[in-house]
Formats: C-alpha cells, structure tokens, sequence
C-alpha cells in the first residue's frame, strides 16, 4: 500500500501546526491545571487558612485603631469601605504567590525540565499556571468574604463586577508571579521582588484611603497602578461605592493582563532564563 499521500498529510499538518492531538492539548493542560490546584489545596492551612487569619487581623487593627473615631467614608462605616480592600489585596498577594513559587521551587529543584518537555504550547503552559493561580484568588476571595458578609454586614451590591475584578485580579497578579518566577534565580531575588514590587503596589492602592483624601501627586500615581482599579473594582461591587468609573476599570485592568500574559506567552516561547 503506498503510504505517501499519508506521509505528506501528515507533513503539511505538521508545517500547519497541527499537533497529532489536536490544536490544543486538553489532556495536557488539563493535567498541568489539576497539578497547580492540588499543588495548593495540599497545604491549604498554610494558603487558604493563612490568608483568612490575616485579613481579620488587618480588619481588627485597623477597626479598633480607627474604627471608633473615623467617620464614615463613601457613605459607609470606615470598617465597611475597609473590608473590599483587604478581601482584594489578600486575593492577589495570593494569586502572585503561587504561580511564582510553583516556578521558583521547580526552578531551585531542577524539576522545570518536566513541565517543559511534555508537548505543551507556551499559551498552554501559561493558561495552566494561571488556572491554579485563580483558583487560589477565587478560593481565598470566597473565605475571606463569607466571615466579613457574617459579621461586619459587607454583602455584593454588584456581585458581576466583583467577581469579574477578582477573576481579571488573580489572573493579572498570577502573570506577574509567572514573570517573577521566571525572573528569579534564587529565593532571595523572589523576596526581593514581592517586597520592593507587590507589596508597595498593594498597599499604595487605595486600600486603606480614598483616593479623595491623598494630594494630588499621590492622586495621579495612585490612577498609574493597576491595582488601585481592581481595588476600586472590588469595593464597587461590595459596597456599591468607587473613586473612579468601573468601566475604566476593566478596560485598565483587562489591558494589563493581556500584556503581561502576552510577556509570559513569549518568555515560554524562546525558554527565557528556563532552558539555560
């Protein structure tokens, strides 16, 4: 039987792009998910639980330091305009957190090797990363905002917007954990990048503050961080109260995520500081 009309299908297939499974790799990807989600869930005292603890210890400082004497802003008890803030900020330290140290430890390990030699496209590597990243963000998101929904009384003014924020917020900050876990060599430059990067982009984001009541040169670096938006984005949702549109929002946001993934996509790509 001649062969050859198979052999060139196959050839231009190839040529194409077309993978023997398919364009995409479900199976591959879909491992490569369920990996980065059990990866946390194994640990979950330390990634879920954590994060709880800390929230209600921002909220109770914060509460009994201010609370009794700070009036009310955006129309709400200061404990209430705190609460979406510290649920956000929580969500994507988290989010960062572990897509950067799923690279990092496979890194230090040596074990990267066998995330990059299954036939996994740079897109498919990046959307499983992200995946545990927002399933983290979501599963955190959901812990800390049923205690603060019991007790302080912060339900969902407008729960699409809050759950888009947190989705576009776990998936931004989880392309700069990938970024940074490419980045980093060792576990001191990981430090130094989520003290020096994520934590001042977190904490000078208005989650403590109206942007009302910073001056205007705070103000216009404030409206430069993409966080700000996603903060601004959660607090709309819960509260039903912004200090900027949140359409503008989404639009700021959705563009930083499509670069930074796009910058994760290219790294994977040419094997930026992974295949040296």
């Amino acid at each position: 039987m001649d062969t050859r009309p198979t052999e060139m299908a196959a050839s231009i297939a190839r040529s194409m792009g077309v993978r023997r499974f398919g364009r995409v790799n479900w199976i591959g990807l879909w491992s490569l998910c369920e990996r980065e989600v059990r990866r946390f869930l194994a640990v979950w005292t330390q990634t879920l639980a954590a994060p709880l603890i800390t929230a209600a210890l921002f909220l109770a400082v914060f509460s009994l330091a201010l609370g009794p004497t700070r009036g009310e802003v955006m129309g709400v008890p200061f404990v209430q305009f705190l609460a979406p803030g510290i649920l956000m900020m929580t969500v994507i330290q988290n989010a960062f957190a572990n897509t950067s140290s799923s690279i990092m430890v496979s890194k230090v390990q040596g074990n990267i090797i066998d995330t990059l030699m299954p036939p996994l496209s740079p897109i498919e590597l990046v959307l499983g990363y992200l995946v545990g990243g927002v399933a983290r963000g979501l599963l955190v998101a959901v812990a800390v905002a049923l205690p603060m929904a019991l007790l302080l009384g912060v339900g969902l003014a407008n729960p699409g917007w809050a759950l888009v924020f947190v989705l576009l917020g776990s998936a931004f900050l989880g392309a700069l954990g990938v970024l940074a876990g490419i980045v980093a060599h060792k576990f001191d430059h990981m430090a130094a990048i989520t003290n020096f990067i994520i934590t001042p982009l977190s904490f000078l984001s208005g989650t403590f503050y109206s942007v009302e009541s910073v001056p205007p040169l705070m103000q216009t670096i404030l409206h430069w961080n993409p966080v700000f938006y996603l903060i601004d984005g959660v607090r709309y949702g819960m509260i039903g109260q912004s200090d900027s549109s949140p359409w503008l929002g989404l639009v700021v946001v959705s563009l930083a995520t499509l670069a930074a993934t796009a910058l994760c996509w290219h790294w994977f790509r040419t094997g930026y500081r992974l295949k040296s």
